[in-house]
């Protein structure tokens, strides 16, 4: 798997092809102590991209400005988190969203495994190792496994999205799905703003 990295923000020529998928990591799951330390993304040619953030260096305007292309599908797994860190760190609420993790739990409701783990596994036969997801992301440097593991989160979630679409409109759930999808960046505001848990509870 081939991947490339950069340093706080993506370079003033590279092009990126079509929808991205995108995938976060960070020192923790609190995004007010935890700071976000790498980003991931691939497009449609199955390009891939880390950027790794310096403590506190979060400019980067080459990656806001994809992230912000509402022409772009952003893909991502379990949105609710990525989409609140972004905004949190980067000042972009992200629109235009495919969440596999919400999509999965609306038409797999034969099973309560809706990781990207379990996702990858039995609708692509691809096994994806997660044993580096609890390790430090804030190192100065990340070591081979962070990477390839940060890599890996990302490269199979276009192909998850074409086939998870093709079973919300095959169960006539795509319409409900997009509205979730909807408001996710709604959500990731909530989140920011400490409104948890949710407000609609009692």
């Amino acid at each position: 798997m081939e991947f490339q990295l950069f340093t706080n923000d993506l370079p003033d020529n590279i092009n990126i092809v079509g929808d991205i998928a995108i995938d976060t990591e960070a020192m923790g799951l609190n995004n007010h102590r935890d700071r976000l330390c790498l980003l991931q993304l691939s497009d449609e040619t199955g390009k891939i991209y880390l950027v790794q953030f310096e403590k506190g260096k979060y400019d980067a305007p080459n990656l806001k400005k994809i992230l912000s292309d509402k022409n772009r599908q952003k893909i991502l797994h379990f949105a609710r988190f990525d989409v609140a860190i972004i905004y949190h760190y980067l000042g972009i609420l992200m629109e235009n969203i495919f969440c596999t993790k919400i999509a999965s739990k609306l038409v797999r409701t034969y099973t309560d495994s809706h990781g990207l783990k379990d996702l990858s596994r039995d609708m692509l036969g691809v096994t994806i190792s997660k044993a580096q997801q609890s390790t430090d992301w804030g190192a100065e440097t990340l070591t081979k496994d962070q990477l390839a593991y940060a890599a890996s989160d990302v490269l199979h979630l276009h192909q998850l999205r074409d086939k998870l679409k093709t079973l919300l409109i095959r169960e006539n759930r795509m319409e409900v799905a997009q509205k979730c999808f909807d408001y996710l960046p709604y959500r990731a505001l909530l989140d920011d703003m400490g409104f948890s848990p949710d407000l609609l509870e009692h």
